[in-house]
Parts: C-alpha cells; structure tokens; sequence
C-alpha cells in the first residue's frame, strides 16, 4: 500500500498557505538580521569571504549542531567533510557549548515523504533518503506512524521500514479508535521531510521538524524542532533550576552512579518534557527510548533529541493546562501506586549506626523526646560482609528484637538492598549466587561467561532483571531473609547499575556497543563507566538497550516480591529511575552534601520527579555526605517535613545528625515540624490517592496554579501541595526572615488563620529558627488530624477541618480513608471518600463512599477562616454549638464528636 505517493488527505498536505506566508515573514527577519550580521562581521574582518550565501541566512540562535562529538576540534575540513556550513565564533564562558561552528545548512540533504496513506488510527507514510548520512549503516527507508489516540494526545513513531528494531519493553495503552475532535492540527512538509503541530485553539506552532534534517542510522538517530517558548521542564534526572536554559545547554540521559553535580547525568533517565506557551498553555513531549541519549537546547528557542538506538517513538500531550498535561503523560506510562499510610511518616537513617544496638538507642532516643518516627532504616553495615540478604551475627545481632520492637511500637524498618551479588565466596556456602548462577539469572559477556564486576561486597555478578526467572529467584532470596528479619520495606540503591570497576574485571570488548560511532555527553566519555559493558548480554536485549531499564526493572521485581511476601501495598525506594517507575516505588535524590545550596537543589528535584509520575520522592535531610550544622539542619527538617517522603540520612564517619542530638531549642522545632507534617497526614495521603487514581500531583510547582502568571514560571525555592498549601522555606543562613512570592488571591496563615492579600507579589514573611511559613490559599478545605509519634497514632485521633473561605465565601475540599496498608482498596470499594464545601455561611460534609474504617475516625473542630461578621449563634444539624471567634476573623467550633461516617451541616448565623 506504500508504493508511490499517495495523494495528500484534506488537512495533511503540503504547509498550509498561512505556513508560506509566515515563512515569508521568517525570511525577511532573516534577510535584515543576515545585513546586520555581515556588517558586524565586515568590521572584524572575518568569516572567510568564501562562504555560501545559504549558511549566513541562518542566524546564531538557529544554527543547529552538525558537528556535536565532543573533544574534538572541528576544523572547517571536518565540518565540510560533513557537507554542513561552518562559521568560527568567539568562544563561550568555560563550561558552556556555545554556538555551533559546524551547522546544517538549509539545504541539507533529508528524508522525503515519499507516502503517506490514511489508517484507521490515523496515517502511516514512506520516508525515503536519497543521499547517506554521516553515521554508518544509515536507514534508507523508514517507516511514519501517526496516530491520533485522543484529542489530547498525539503519537507519531518513526522506525525502520524493513527491518525490526529494539524498541523499550513498556506496556502503553492501545488507541482502538481515532481522536474525533482533536485540540491539534498536524501538517506535513513532504521534501524535505517534516511534521508541524499547531494548537488549534490558538495557531501556536508547537513542534516543526523542518528546522533541521532528520538522520536515522543504526547508532545515531537525530530529530530538532523549534520551540514556542522558553520555558521548558523536565528531561531527568539532572541537578540544577526547575527551569531549563535555553542557551546551548546539553542534557544526557544515561543512568549513572554520581554524587548530584550540575551538568552531570544522573542516576534516572526520563525523556519527557514539559512547556510553557506563552497565555498559560502547555504541552509535553515524551519520547520512549531507553538507549543513551542527549537533548540540546538552543535560544531559538529549539531542542534537538540525540539517542544512539532504539526508535523515534513520541507521545504529544496537548494539556491546555500543565496538571493535564501530567495527567495525559501518566495515562500512557501509569499512575502511581498508592502508598500506605506509615509510609508518609518520617524516617531516619544512617550508614555507620555499625550496631543493632545503636540503632536501636537511636530509636528509643526519639521515642523518649516523643519525636514522630515511622520508620527506621539500615544502610550496608547490618549485612555480613556486604552481601545482600545477610545481617552481621556479631554487630547485628538483635536485628531481629529491634524490628519486633519497632512493630510492637506501631513503626516500620527498612533496609537496603544492592544488585550486585557477591560471587568470592566458596561454592556452596551462599545460596544467592550459587543459585542465581545455576538458574543462569546473571548479566553475561559476550563470550556467554558471568560478567564480573565490583561492587561494596567485592567481586560480584549482577541480577537480570529483564528476565523473569530472576523475579522468581529475588522474591525466593526476600522470603528467606523475611523469616529471619521481617522487614516492611526495601532501599533499591546501586541500581544504574553502579559498579567501582570501569565494564568488568575484563574491561569491556571492542566493538560498537561498548565504543558506539557516536558517543553521547556522559560523565567519564564511555558508557561503561562506572557501570557494566553496553555489551553484556541480558534476557530481553543487550544492556546497550536496557541500561536505563536497569533500577525500574530491579523496582518492578521488588514491589512484586513485596505483595507477595506481604499481602500488603509494598513501599520501595529506589536510585535508578525510569518512565512509568512511580507504579513501583518512589525515589531518593541521591548521595547529596550537607550544603545549603543542596537544600535548594533538593525543591527543583522534588517538582521534576512530580512531572515524571513518581510523586514519593524527597532528598536526605540535613544533606548525606559532609558534615551538617545545627542550622542547616533545622532549616533542612523543616522543608524535608514537607517532602512527600521525608528521611533524614547520612553517611559513616560524620557527627550524627538525627533530632535527638542537637540543643533543646534545635530539638524542639524540628520536632515541632514533624507535627505539623503528621497532623497534615490526611491532607496527604488524600493527595497521594489523586495521584494514584488520576495522576494529580502531590508536591507542586506554583505555575501549575498560575499558569497565567509568568513570575511563577521561574519559582522553585516554594512549592505547593496539591492546589493549596503554599511552603514557603528558608534556604539561607544566618538570616530570620525570608522573601516568598505569594500567588494573587487571599491567603491564610497556616498556625493563626489570619489572612493577607496579594495582587501577586513578593512578601517578606518573619522565619525565626523555629518557623516555617505555610499558607493555606482561599477556597480551600485541609483535613488535619491531631498528630501524634506514629501515623498509626495520629491516625486513631480525632480530625480538625481546617476552612480556608474565598472571597466569594465559599471552599472545597475532600477526603480520602481506608485502612492505610492493603493493596486496592479504592478498587475494590473499601474505603471512604468525604466532600466538604461551603456557601452562604454553611458547612456540608457529604460521604460519597463510605467504609467500616471511617467508623472509627471522628471529627473534633472545625476551624473556619475569613468570617468577616463575628457570629451570633452556629448551628450543628440545626442544634446551637458553643463556639469561638477571634479578632482575626476565625470562627473555631470544637468538641464535634462527629463519626466521619456521618453527612453533618453547621451553619454560622
């Protein structure tokens, strides 16, 4: 059906006349940029007078990069070699790329659509290329599949044509019919090949792949488009601002084991990212390919994606508005799983307790100055020598007293678990290599051999969690390590996967996996380093292929071996992170400093991991590595109790820095601030069931509210959780106050009720030591609960409403309960769902669902603030209720003693 080329179908032809005619509009912007350009150059006595007329019609910021190798000197040959333009220009600051000396002139040589036919879905068409590209074993044709899944969202794959190639093992969902009315318009430009998407509501060109050409070879697939604005967020997982820039940075993707450094690859990969259009707008584009892969950003604006395998496999989310957009991207990779209850609680943890003992006093320290915990965490040093699922019998010994202790105490433990497993030691005496190797579970040479590597234990093989017998063998390893320890949740750390040699104890062969034609921006220029050989074979492919599939495969086994072990909603935590991961686990930051611009760092990371769909995420309070101050730390405890998960961690050899240990006053607030976070719990865990079911967000960025608001774009020193509770931290030292933006509307003071009006603007709020400021925005409803040391205390305890009222008098909020630990429960019906709203001076509360958990929970006060007229009388269910109202326009009526169970309306007259 692909023979010849088909006539275009109405809509999809050649660029639509309005496309001509900005094109036109394009070229005269040129043209006068180009006159003032030559001027520039004539007084600096160069370029070369040589050069084609073509390339000085590309202006600086439009120069896309022919030439992206890195240490290399591109000289004029090489880049003519290429039959690409080539123009010198001053050098950048250090550390920075710059504009391209080397650049694609407009007439490079691409794909044509040679066809293009209408499917049931959508289209699928012929891409052809005349001339070979630069990289070996170039695609000649290739195959275009459009499909229209929904009206939001957009899929168009590009592979090759003749022959299968790996694509990324991810269950996505199917369309079965075709979108009937889309938000987006696709045009095709045919020669040179190109697709542009336009927003239809508003004719803003999002994606044009005409900008520069198309190469698809074996190991090197290359796709730009222009941008429709700047402000660009995503592309994980790397340390810096929430907001990219645009000026010729290069983002890589490749999972590595490294202490969080700017301009680093990191330890995930997620190739999605989201946009900002200018009027508030916003789509994302997600490419799934799990292969090594850079993205390039230039002031165009315009983005380039580089990956050295797989397919061009795109989803296009057209929102309109930034939490739709999430929503959309999670319909495709999956929703997060619900986590239980306790795992919202805090959680502490060190390497270097070095004893059962000591971490046992640790625990008993925080019960005796009735400092929240939920959970306590061992780090390496409980296991025999390093080896997974054993525990030192010296050192460790009453391990198994300390978790009965923590489970009679109504807390949790969790310990680490790495993937590389020890194989030095004798044949017979360690059941979990002898018999991954017997069941042939472990990553191999080329040669067929084990591939050896190193990790903590010394020596090890690594488990193939691309293969499904490994599953079975992991879940086995858990049950008998459980028999002896029954932990409640795993630590998946290591998991890039990390190794201490560069391949193996063998290097790595030569050949193109391990040494690719093309060699993406990686820390340590090889893609062995630190890791495994690219050419290591595993079940489902080489890990060339699944590198970065490595830590959610690993999550996958491990939350499944959890259910099974268990019968309850796992809690995992892994390093390695992948699109659709959050089904899985949550994630750390990683090995951060105990530095106060790392507690700045940690705010960026928290709302990136929001937009990938993994919303249990939080950085080591008080930072991992360094040594902490009381300060620091204090200031850390407060923004780290507004994590989605909050653990304080660090690393052996340094000064503890858990709360028991610092002054009285140091003690106090932080313990102050677990309160505030447990009595927060209900308002949390009710965030967390929206991201489960719909994939809302839980930690927030301000211009998911605002998006109208360009001062928002840029913010990430606040954050909100869900739609209305704004954190506001302080990020510096030696300082009592701190200056916040606060979003246009009335917000209330968290701790008094009292209010303040914003035309949307800087504020500079009071922050002694002991405080961090919350606001609760107007219109809303928090349920809080009385807090107490577990969440399994604070949640027997009675419920405080907390009524936020608009200006207009009115506000919403609901909640979600169940019993906090087994799996499905919103699934299968066992769980209660409360609305709350207010008009005109009443208070409903309405069950939607209703289950025997609620019975138990009551209802105590309800706090209502902005009731501007002190009230003669309140009505509960039409009888008078004693109540109290402050100057500061909050209305509190306690002793309800309401089931939660119970529909109620209080009225205030």
């Amino acid at each position: 059906e692909e023979e010849g080329a088909a006539p275009a179908p109405t809509g999809h032809g050649k660029l639509a006349p309005c496309w001509v005619g900005s094109g036109l509009l394009v070229a005269a912007v040129l043209l006068s940029a180009i006159t003032v350009w030559v001027l520039q150059q004539v007084s600096v006595g160069w370029p070369r007078p040589t050069l084609p007329p073509k390339c000085l019609l590309v202006p600086e910021s439009h120069r896309f990069d022919c030439y992206p190798e890195r240490h290399v000197v591109v000289t004029q040959q090489l880049c003519e070699s290429r039959g690409c333009c080539f123009i010198e220009s001053p050098p950048p600051a250090a550390g920075k790329r710059g504009v391209p000396w080397c650049f694609y002139p407009p007439d490079f040589p691409s794909y044509t659509l040679e066809s293009l036919n209408e499917t049931a879905l959508g289209m699928v068409g012929l891409l052809v290329r005349r001339e070979k590209a630069y990289y070996p074993r170039d695609i000649e044709m290739l195959r275009l599949d459009v499909e229209f899944e929904r009206d939001t969202r957009l899929h168009i794959k590009i592979t090759d044509a003749a022959n299968p190639r790996y694509e990324v093992p991810l269950e996505v969902p199917r369309a079965t019919k075709k979108a009937e009315n889309p938000i987006y318009s696709l045009d095709f430009s045919w020669d040179p090949f190109g697709v542009v998407l336009r927003r239809r509501a508003t004719g803003v060109v999002l994606l044009n792949t005409t900008v520069a050409p198309l190469i698809f070879a074996d190991q090197f697939l290359q796709i730009s488009t222009s941008l429709p604005s700047k402000f660009l967020y995503g592309l994980g997982e790397h340390r810096g601002p929430l907001l990219h820039s645009m000026d010729w940075s290069t983002l890589t993707l490749w999972a590595r084991d490294v202490s969080p450094t700017e301009s680093f690859n990191l330890y995930g990969a997620h190739p999605f990212y989201l946009l900002m259009e200018e009027g508030g707008d916003a789509h994302g584009v997600f490419l799934l390919n799990s292969n090594a892969m850079e993205v390039a950003l230039q002031p165009a604006p315009g983005l380039t994606w580089r990956t050295i395998g797989g397919v061009l496999d795109f989803y296009i989310f057209l929102g309109p508005d930034p939490n739709t957009v999430i929503q959309q991207y999670q319909q495709v990779i999956g929703f997060p799983a619900m986590p239980p209850f306790w795992a919202l609680g805090f959680h502490l943890c060190r390497w270097g307790y070095g004893s059962s003992n000591e971490t046992w006093q640790t625990v008993r320290a925080m019960r005796n100055y009735q400092i929240p915990q939920d959970a306590q965490w061992n780090d390496i040093d409980y296991m025999d020598g390093y080896r997974d699922f054993t525990f030192d019998s010296q050192k460790f010994a009453s391990l198994p007293s300390l978790v009965e202790d923590l489970h009679k105490h109504g807390q949790h433990y969790v310990m680490i678990l790495d993937p590389g497993i020890s194989s030095t030691n004798p044949n017979g005496s360690y059941w979990p290599f002898d018999e991954g190797l017997r069941r042939g579970l472990f990553l191999n040479t080329t040669q067929g051999q084990t591939l050896i590597g190193q990790v903590w234990p010394g020596f090890t093989a690594f488990a193939d969690f691309s293969n499904p017998d490994t599953h079975q063998w992991w879940l086995e390893n858990l049950q008998r390590f459980h028999a002896h320890v029954p932990f409640d949740g795993l630590w998946i750390d290591m998991n890039e996967p990390s190794n201490f040699m560069d391949g193996s104890e063998e290097g790595c062969p030569p050949g193109e996996l391990d040494s690719p034609p093309y060699m993406p921006a990686v820390l340590g220029d090889s893609l062995s380093a630190k890791t495994v050989c690219a050419s290591a074979k595993q079940k489902a492919s080489v890990h060339y292929n699944l590198h970065n599939l490595y830590g959610l495969m690993e999550a996958k086994a491990t939350a499944s071996a959890l259910i099974q072990i268990q019968g309850k909603r796992p809690f995992v935590i892994s390093r390695s992170t992948f699109p659709s991961q959050g089904r899985y686990s949550g994630h750390w930051l990683g090995d951060n400093r105990s530095q106060w611009k790392d507690m700045y760092y940690s705010i960026p990371g928290l709302l990136s991991f929001s937009l990938f769909g993994i919303p249990l995420v939080g950085a080591d309070i008080c930072g991992f590595s360094g040594s902490t101050s009381e300060e620091l730390c204090t200031r850390w405890m407060q923004l780290g109790a507004f994590y989605p998960f909050a653990r304080n961690h660090n690393t052996q050899n340094e000064k503890a820095q858990d709360p028991t240990v610092f002054s009285p006053a140091a003690r106090t607030a932080m313990k102050n601030v677990l309160l505030t976070r447990y009595s927060l719990l209900p308002f949390l865990y009710t965030l967390f069931h929206r991201a489960h079911l719909q994939g809302d967000t839980v930690a927030r960025p301000l211009f998911f509210e605002f998006p109208q608001d360009v001062t928002t774009l840029g913010l990430d020193r606040q954050f909100l959780w869900g739609r209305s509770l704004l954190v506001t931290p302080v990020l510096d030292p030696g300082v009592d106050s701190v200056t916040g933006y606060v979003p246009r509307g009335t917000w209330y003071d968290f701790y008094t009720g009292s209010s303040m009006n914003s035309s949307g603007e800087m504020v500079k709020m009071s922050a002694p030591l002991d405080h961090l400021n919350l606001h609760i925005r107007e219109g809303a409803i928090l349920p809080t609960q009385k807090p107490g040391t577990t969440s399994e205390a604070t949640r027997r305890n009675p419920l405080c409403l907390i009524v936020a009222l608009s200006s207009s008098d009115t506000a919403w909020g609901d909640l979600f309960w169940d019993d906090g630990e087994s799996l499905d429960t919103f699934e299968q019906g066992s769980y209660s769902y409360v609305v709350f709203n207010v008009t005109q001076n009443i208070f409903t509360s309405t069950i939607l669902h209703a289950s025997t958990e609620a019975t138990e929970v009551t209802i105590g006060t309800l706090s209502i603030f902005g009731v501007r007229e002190p009230p003669s009388k309140v009505l509960l269910n039409g009888q008078e209720k004693p109540f109290s109202y402050l100057d500061n326009q909050v209305l509190t009526v306690s002793d309800l003693g309401l089931s939660l169970n119970q529909g109620f309306s209080l009225q205030w007259l």
